[in-house]
């Protein structure tokens, strides 16, 4: 089972969710937004390119069936969309389970560190071996500064700059670097492409291993019994606030330590 299916597993045994819907649902261009009528709310990175059909309204019908017939849905048949080939449907329900997990912090089971970017974290020298996926580019800019090994596996090369081209290793080719890392950072949209499961079966049991971003912004049970050492996200703490910014086309400037806070969770 996928590391988000366990996790919404783990939430269930947890959270009553029978009288839980869905209250509201934006899908920005930069991510994707629920809140529900508990009154928690969720994000996700909206995959764009991952829509190639997404050019005109006959083919782009098909990513996104459910169209204004999202809101009053039960949270039950939401979480089923997590592993739908409807891409659009499987974040929308990502974004409901880290909704879900803003639940469950909540409860105060969990040591949530509000003040700590996961990236400052990573302590690098010219013996480390760096693997970054995805454009992490502050991480990738640290690791070019401490002159160490670095592979950078990313699905679009072309927004990686001269330099970090240098270092670029395509996406699947992942078992020929990953298992070299003492350090593997991984953007949180692995989750929505299932190529996170597959990572963290090729890294060292001792690697330092970060998930990281909005889309991984859940309970980090599952992720530390697969080998990851921190993650990172970010909790919505005003979703109303979140989802309006997110129909305005807003980015992540327009949200962290707004209506969005950010959280690292490190494993003991």
């Amino acid at each position: 089972m996928s590391i988000l299916l366990e996790t919404k597993e783990e939430l269930l045994k947890r959270i009553d969710i029978s009288s839980i819907t869905v209250e509201r649902v934006v899908v920005g261009i930069f991510f994707t937004g629920v809140k529900l009528s508990s009154g928690h709310g969720g994000m996700c990175a909206t995959p764009v390119k991952a829509i190639p059909a997404a050019v005109c309204c006959p083919s782009s019908a098909k990513e996104m069936p459910f169209s204004g017939k999202m809101e009053g849905r039960s949270i039950e048949w939401i979480l089923d969309q997590l592993d739908s080939t409807h891409i659009l449907l499987k974040t929308i329900a990502i974004a409901a389970l880290n909704a879900l997990s803003a639940m469950e912090f909540e409860k105060g089971g969990y040591e949530i560190d509000n003040e700590t970017d996961s990236f400052d974290t990573v302590e690098l020298h010219k013996d480390s071996t760096v693997v970054v996926v995805g454009a992490l580019v502050p991480i990738i800019r640290k690791a070019l500064q401490a002159e160490c090994e670095l592979y950078i596996l990313e699905k679009d090369p072309s927004t990686l700059k001269r330099q970090e081209l240098e270092h670029f290793v395509e996406a699947d080719r992942f078992k020929e670097v990953v298992p070299k890392a003492t350090h593997l950072i991984i953007t949180g949209t692995t989750l929505i492409n299932d190529t996170l499961d597959g990572l963290l079966a090729a890294a060292p049991e001792d690697a330092d291993i970060i998930v990281t971003g909005p889309t991984s912004s859940m309970i980090p049970d599952v992720f530390f019994r697969s080998k990851v050492k921190k993650l990172g996200g970010d909790i919505v703490r005003k979703p109303d606030e979140c989802l309006d910014i997110l129909s305005e086309a807003g980015s992540g400037y327009h949200l962290f330590g707004k209506s969005t806070e950010k959280i690292l969770i490190q494993r003991n």
